[in-house]
């Protein structure tokens, strides 16, 4: 048994296949042992210099300001605008925002903001370019602007000038709301802006409802004859069938026509325009018919003009008590100390990096000694290193 053992050895020995190619823990323990100062006092050094590096840095002051967007409300012309049917869901549609306080953070990350602030502080010349883009990019990476689940939302900006800092946070909450003020962000402001181009269309069809009246060459004593009965249900019909046609395009946006509310409305609509030819089939013909024509005409137009400047004055005075007003919590302040860079962390994070770079480059120096001494390994090393010098040749 014994020779047979001693037989196997010589032929390992022979081949120069190592016994065990495996790394024991003793040796990776041994290596650090011997390299012991290299891992201490490297470390040691590479933290002081990077100390000494951030005393040269110069510091970074971070001033905050604490902002409440405006609020969805339920507005008291919610149920007057029922009134309008399907222009109400027009003046209504995408007037639902999940997260008011996400969309203005949106807004306050925007490029127009950044540009305004770039050209209001000279920000190209602070951060020495000569490229607005790239100004635009320092001053994204200087500012952030997160919104808390208490709605509130947070500006931080960062700057060598506590001052310039603080003015740049409280710059950015007035043109939050320059910006605000010329887009229609609420459920009023969406529903005015709806309503005003609404009511300016109708106007000019009464208008010219109103002149083919008065054109309609019959006497003064027609002219003062007024079809009332017989103008208000044509007009509230014809109301009525403008509506349900606003309704059905808009609900082509999120409705197929095969759905069941889409044949539902298409059903109403025919029902109310077959309503609306009876009625006018039944209408007194003769010298007296063109002028009922331009009546009926004229009351639709009127009866419309009345209810949009109706609940146009009503989405004006919501937006008014509405306010798309930027509350301000906290305004910016010039902070007192600095918040970068910190030197103490600066001087542990060098330290570790260089250990850890320290470590792997004498456990991997000890691996290339140890394969070294294997005739088949040292071959391959040689042949690496010829290759590497190949490739460094010019």
């Amino acid at each position: 048994m014994n020779e047979n053992t001693t037989v196997i050895a010589n032929q390992v020995k022979q081949s120069g296949i190592p016994e065990d190619d495996e790394i024991s823990l003793l040796d990776i323990l041994q290596t650090l042992a011997e390299n012991a100062r290299l891992l201490v006092f490297g470390p040691f050094i590479v933290g002081l210099a990077a100390l000494g590096w951030a005393f040269t840095l110069p510091p970074t002051f971070t001033a905050n300001t604490k902002i409440l967007p405006p609020q969805q409300q339920q507005s008291s012309a919610t149920a007057a605008l029922a009134q309008l049917g399907a222009l109400a869901g027009a003046a209504g549609a995408g007037a639902s925002i999940k997260n008011p306080s996400d969309m203005y953070v949106a807004l306050i990350k925007s490029r127009t903001i950044a540009d305004r602030l770039v050209d209001r502080f000279k920000l190209m010349e602070v951060y020495g370019t000569t490229y607005r883009e790239r100004a635009r990019d320092k001053l994204a990476a200087n500012t952030s602007a997160n919104a808390g689940k208490d709605g509130l939302i947070i500006i931080a900006v960062d700057s060598h000038d506590p001052k310039r800092a603080a003015a740049i946070a409280n710059a950015y909450v007035e043109e939050l709301a320059r910006l605000n003020s010329g887009l229609a962000l609420t459920e009023a402001q969406q529903r005015r802006k709806f309503l005003e181009k609404q009511l300016a269309k109708a106007k000019e069809n009464l208008i010219r409802a109103e002149i083919a009246l008065g054109g309609s060459g019959v006497s003064e004593s027609l002219l003062k004859f007024s079809p009332d009965a017989m103008g208000e249900s044509l007009a509230s019909l014809k109301t009525r069938i403008a509506a349900k046609e606003v309704e059905l395009s808009s609900m082509r946006g999120y409705f197929t026509e095969n759905s069941t509310d889409f044949r539902q409305a298409q059903r109403e609509l025919a029902a109310l325009r077959a309503q609306l030819a009876k009625t006018q089939h039944n209408s007194p013909s003769g010298g007296n018919a063109d002028y009922t024509h331009r009546y009926r005409d004229f009351k639709y137009h009127e009866v419309l003009f009345e209810q949009l400047a109706r609940q146009y004055e009503l989405a004006k005075i919501d937006e008014s008590r509405e306010g798309a007003i930027i509350q301000v919590v906290d305004v910016a302040q010039p902070p007192e100390f600095k918040s970068k860079p910190q030197k103490a962390q600066i001087a542990i994070v060098a330290a570790l990096a260089t250990g850890f770079v320290l470590i792997l480059f004498v456990l991997i120096r000890r691996a290339m000694q140890t394969a070294g001494q294997n005739p088949e390994s040292a071959a391959k090393l040689a042949a690496v290193r010829a290759g590497l010098r190949r490739v460094m040749r010019p």
